[in-house]
């Protein structure tokens, strides 16, 4: 279990750098490689390719966030049985945890592909992409099981301290990703089709090599007893998966109302607001491995009873986070417009306007991205308590405030008014996960778990 790491020991703000870390690669490469797809598509197709595939991102973003709650609520209990030593029931809640997800990608995939063009219609989609926007979309559809097999693979390994190989997934489904756009795209000419089969195939590769390594890890040796689907234990991971898959959907039909009024701006602000939205996850890349590392080292911690330390880490990782958030946007405040510039290509006039754009959203994010991070730490920590209903009722919050926001603010504002949707929609969260957390931990301090904190 060498590369497997117990988080009950050891000085908490080291151990979650230590587990972030690796994350924050992944998530940078796989950024990385979405980032790429726009770069390419943007510069070898224009404004119009661009602006076709933005079209269609909340949309995806919805699916791939209800792939991932799934996945992450299924990986809680993982960690809260590695935390506690008991391997018997953590292969078993691998097993049911993968059944489970088999079927949620079936159901996904139909009823994203049944729905692309109403959804693509309650968008207002401008019919000058629609074409190009719906084939990218339902092409990025097929690939939901590959999608739904990763996240729960790399879920697995995390839940046991494995933050190095989804890391080693992610370079290498980049690498795949951005050879495949350069062949598909500008030499085959498939346009915004080849861009979406190249991401495919490289998730596909991410998969085999996360589970290539669970098959090599000791405690994982799956035996005809740990193969029992159990209607107990699948209604112990829905309630942990749901709410978070359900988060994430609310989350993204507020985004899809954000869309559908971008959509209403014409091609050159969509295409700015789209060339941020692909600096979007490079803005959060680091608070997601920090949520993912508190969700790892809380589940661990509560599962071996040590209450202390998840107080502990918890301010650790709160000021980390903090920390990080603030370089990171001082780096897109005075370089965002040369990043910027990688996903626009045009005559001049058009470039010149979609980049001012796309550069005044960027900033008002940037200067607002520690309200994101404390989004982050927080949810996660929740989350990793076993309690994914108040995160859930989090995600109503965003939903709230980006709708309203976004609804209302351009009629004060202009079309300004959209940019301000987003950090409405964190400050929503952020004030439900605040009183969320205190009512967490007085909780467990309440009852607390009667199991002596180690040394």
């Amino acid at each position: 279990m060498a590369s497997l790491h117990s988080m009950t020991s050891g000085a908490p703000g080291r151990l979650i750098i230590s587990f972030a870390f690796p994350l924050m690669l992944g998530n940078l490469f796989q950024q990385f490689y979405t980032i790429a797809d726009a770069a390419i598509v943007g510069q070898v197709l224009g404004v119009h390719a661009i602006a076709a595939v933005g079209a269609a991102e909340w949309i995806i973003w919805m699916m791939q966030g209800m792939v991932q709650g799934f996945t992450q609520g299924f990986a809680i209990q993982m960690s809260q049985d590695f935390g506690a030593g008991k391997y018997n029931k953590l292969r078993n809640a691998i097993v049911n945890s993968a059944f489970l997800s088999a079927v949620s990608a079936l159901i996904l995939l139909a009823g994203g592909q049944l729905l692309a063009g109403w959804m693509l219609r309650m968008l207002h989609t401008p019919d000058t992409v629609w074409a190009d926007t719906m084939l990218y979309m339902r092409t990025m559809f097929w690939g939901i099981p590959a999608m739904m097999t990763f996240n729960l693979a790399a879920s697995v390994l995390r839940s046991l301290g494995d933050g190095k190989t989804p890391l080693y997934a992610m370079v290498c489904a980049s690498f795949v990703n951005i050879g495949l756009d350069l062949l598909f795209v500008p030499v085959l000419r498939l346009g915004v089709f080849g861009a979406a089969v190249a991401t495919i195939i490289a998730q596909c590769c991410s998969c085999i090599i996360c589970f290539v390594k669970i098959v090599h890890i000791d405690i994982l040796k799956i035996t005809r007893e740990d193969c029992e689907i159990s209607a107990s234990l699948h209604l112990r991971l829905m309630t942990l998966g749901m709410p978070m898959a359900f988060q994430n959907f609310i989350i993204s039909i507020g985004g899809m109302i954000v869309q559908s009024v971008v959509n209403g701006f014409g091609v050159a602000f969509i295409a700015g607001f789209t060339a941020t939205n692909k600096l979007y996850g490079m803005l959060e890349a680091a608070g997601t491995s920090y949520g993912f590392a508190m969700t790892t080292y809380t589940g661990q911690n509560l599962g071996a009873g040590q209450i202390s330390r998840i107080r502990q880490g918890y301010r650790d990782a709160l000021i980390i986070a903090l920390i990080t958030s603030m370089i990171i946007a001082a780096v897109m405040i005075f370089a965002g417009k040369w990043i910027l510039l990688c996903f626009i290509n045009g005559d001049k006039k058009t470039t010149a306007d979609t980049l001012a754009i796309a550069y005044h959203y960027l900033f008002i994010m940037s200067v607002c991205l520690p309200v994101l991070y404390y989004l982050h730490v927080t949810r996660s920590c929740i989350q990793g308590l076993g309690n994914t209903v108040l995160p859930m009722v989090s995600g109503f919050a965003e939903f709230g405030m980006r709708t309203a926001a976004a609804l209302y603010l351009p009629l004060l504002l202009g079309q300004d008014g959209i940019f301000y949707a987003e950090i409405s929609a964190w400050m929503g969260a952020d004030l439900v996960l605040f009183i969320s957390f205190l009512y967490c931990m007085h909780k467990l301090k309440q009852h607390g778990i009667h199991k002596p904190d180690k040394p």
